[in-house]
């Protein structure tokens, strides 16, 4: 029975680390919160190695070592959240194991994030905002808003076909090339740039971003790298996709 609960209490700190990765945690908030868990549960001493694309998590020298992989991430920071809270909980002792097993499954299990058509809402909303924010001219709002729905709406089902963010971000970026171009074409808008500007920016990275940066001088420099690379990555896609459009 020992050994039983000793297991649970492993795979109860996976499933804690696997959804704040997938969700767009830090790595140094993963690591505390499930060092934590272990030893609310008795285990002392527990090692965990983590990056973007796994975990591997330790007993120590005389323990098992398990790898869990983390198959796709999205920025979901309410699952951190109630992921947080069943830590806290089980740390005080307000939670059995069991129960915070449970409750880590009845998360894993839920669709937190906003409807599709809120999201677009959103995005569109976002761009529009940027493009004041940027000292943009009113009249240019319109496009800006319409681009930046567009733009999201592109990448969010060429991922859901191809699986490759990258090609998604590229093609979500020359659409809203594309869009702010006929914009201007046909006397909706004025500036060029600031339109573009405005609406890529929900295809911009910042929770990547920051997250690479607070990694870094967290000292966890696997994670920090490997993020700042999909950043660097992800804005050449966005670039290279206005570029394509521009340059015709």
């Amino acid at each position: 029975m020992l050994n039983e609960k000793k297991d649970l209490a492993i795979d109860c700190c996976l499933l804690a680390g696997r959804l704040m990765i997938e969700s767009g945690a830090e790595t140094y908030r993963v690591e505390d919160t499930m060092t934590r868990m272990a030893i609310s549960q008795g285990l002392i001493g527990t090692q965990s190695f983590i990056t973007p694309t796994g975990i591997m998590f330790s007993l120590g020298r005389d323990g098992s070592t398990r790898l869990m992989a983390i198959r796709h991430r999205v920025t979901d920071l309410e699952k951190v959240a109630l992921v947080n809270q069943v830590s806290r909980k089980l740390t005080t002792n307000e939670l059995t194991i069991e129960e915070a097993y449970e409750e880590l499954q009845k998360v894993a299990s839920a669709n937190l994030m906003f409807p599709f058509f809120l999201q677009i809402i959103a995005a569109a909303i976002a761009s529009g905002s940027f493009l004041i924010l940027f000292e943009g001219s009113w009249w240019d709002v319109p496009a800006a808003t319409i681009a930046g729905g567009i733009g999201f709406v592109v990448a969010t089902f060429i991922h859901d076909i191809t699986r490759v963010k990258f090609f998604a971000e590229f093609l979500a970026a020359a659409f809203v090339g594309i869009v702010a171009f006929l914009a201007i074409l046909l006397n909706l808008g004025a500036d060029l740039n600031i339109i573009i500007i405005s609406g890529v920016m929900p295809l911009v990275p910042g929770l990547l971003i920051t997250n690479a940066v607070r990694d870094l001088m967290a000292g966890h420099f696997t994670s920090g790298v490997s993020k700042g690379a999909e950043a660097l990555l992800t804005a050449f896609a966005i670039g290279a996709g206005v570029a394509l459009v521009l340059s015709f």
